[in-house]
């Protein structure tokens, strides 16, 4: 699969692979990074969590079609679909726009693909961020399946529902509803129990209703008593709910509330069967799509004030909003775009900022950042820099679905465990007094 991906970028479209390198430096945003002791005093590398900035001075250095299989190290922990060490298909163009990113990557995927995975058929269906999140409440949503979520904020208009009164009368808020069809043959009241009991130890705090419709077509649920005969009847044409569906109703802020059923949606499969399982989500199904035009920042998510990137501070403004971002920044959408597939997250990328000043604006005056540690960068774009964009590919995680693995491990050679540990050779181990003399550091812990 590698190889046909080599033969494709470099053959065919005319890329050049380049090594860049893996010791470092520390830079802000993103992920937390590996440091790497040195024998100078006070002086790290840091392992890179991608080739980013590497590439973008690639570009201004006119190479202006790059690909790399590149290693990238992130200290977050490991999980089913992630590992301190990973691998990706990095790729940066100049004078390219989103379109022509998305055209190259399906291009390469078709050509590589194993044929005993399946046929890929482009191009790829495109879903906005916003319709992704108000409609699976997540913005990888897994395709595969509908269970929509659907907002039913005017059948409740005037209607006397205590629950949503508040949401009713509260700008930026609604009522969003999510039919889990032939739900209460797979939901038991305890299981419905435990999702309500994790919407209200979210955030959010919001409340999950669920509604029966039974076999004589009657509503069953704490909520059915306030309902008007007009209001059930629109309700149950809306959401097409048959005997046997169970719905749950939320309301609150609208993000949180479809965030809430997007989560309701993925975690209720885990009450199918086996068989029920697989016919939502056929592991054999190939399911790719482009999320696009998200956010550029997001509010801080430890809840502190301010913004930060919704993916990394590299990535351009949509054309024509390159003022917001000096007057709301917050109303800025970024030229990024996502490739899902499954409902997983198999690669991002973006149109990224080549305009010095634009870049040193958004590190310092918006995500308050130190800029001097990524002054090479900034030079760089400084001394004439084209338009470029990119995108990296989880070649771990783009392996594991096409051999329909239930882990990125199961595809990889010498793997790390939930926690990051290599339980063949015990790394990460100690090392002595002395070699802690030579790097200059100091284990400050008990030793235990």
């Amino acid at each position: 699969m590698v190889m046909k991906m080599r033969e494709f970028l470099c053959n065919k479209l005319g890329f050049v692979d380049v090594e860049t390198p893996t010791l470092f430096r520390r830079t802000p945003g993103g992920a937390r990074e590996f440091v790497v002791p040195t024998k100078i005093p006070g002086k790290f590398y840091c392992l890179p969590q991608s080739p980013q900035q590497f590439k973008q001075l690639l570009m201004v250095g006119g190479i202006d079609r790059y690909m790399q299989i590149a290693k990238c190290y992130r200290d977050e922990g490991a999980k089913t679909d992630r590992q301190p060490e990973f691998t990706q298909v990095d790729i940066e163009m100049s004078f390219v726009t989103q379109e022509d990113i998305m055209d190259v990557i399906e291009g390469l995927l078709v050509n590589s693909w194993p044929k005993e995975s399946g046929v890929l058929k482009t191009p790829f269906p495109r879903m906005t961020y916003e319709d992704a999140m108000r409609q699976y409440g997540i913005d990888k949503p897994d395709t595969r399946f509908e269970m929509k979520i659907q907002e039913v904020t005017d059948i409740f208009q005037g209607q006397s529902v205590p629950v949503f009164a508040k949401a009713l009368a509260t700008p930026g808020c609604s009522i969003h509803a999510l039919n889990i069809k032939t739900g209460q043959k797979h939901l038991s009241n305890k299981d419905i129990e435990k999702l309500q009991a994790f919407a209200k130890e979210s955030e959010a705090e919001l409340n999950l209703i669920p509604i029966k419709m039974k076999e004589d077509l009657s509503l069953q649920g704490s909520m059915a008593k306030f309902l008007s005969t007009d209001t059930r009847s629109r309700l149950i044409t809306h959401l097409g709910m048959e005997p046997g569906d169970l719905v749950f109703l939320s309301a609150g802020e609208t993000y949180a509330t479809c965030a809430l059923l997007g989560r309701v949606r993925l975690e209720s499969t885990n009450s199918f069967d086996e068989e029920e399982r697989r016919k939502l989500q056929d592991p054999s199904a190939l399911n790719f799509l482009w999320v696009y035009d998200f956010p550029l920042f997001l509010p801080k998510e430890d809840g502190t004030e301010g913004l930060e990137s919704a993916h990394h501070p590299f990535t351009a403004p949509q054309p024509g909003q390159e003022e917001l971002l000096y007057t709301h920044p917050e109303k800025v959408q970024g030229q990024h775009y996502d490739l899902v597939l499954n409902g997983t997250e198999i690669g991002g990328g973006s149109i990224r900022i080549h305009n010095s000043q634009m870049q040193r604006y958004v590190l310092e005056e918006i995500l308050k950042e130190d800029s001097s540690q990524l002054n090479h960068l900034l030079q760089a774009l400084d001394s004439g820099c084209p338009p470029h964009g990119g995108i990296a590919l989880g070649l771990d995680r783009l392996v594991a679905i096409a051999c329909q693995a239930n882990s990125i491990r199961d595809v990889i050679a010498f793997p790390k465990t939930s926690v990051g540990r290599d339980i063949m050779s015990d790394a990460p181990a100690r090392i002595s007094a002395e070699e802690q003399n030579y790097y200059h550091i100091k284990v400050t812990d008990d030793g235990t």
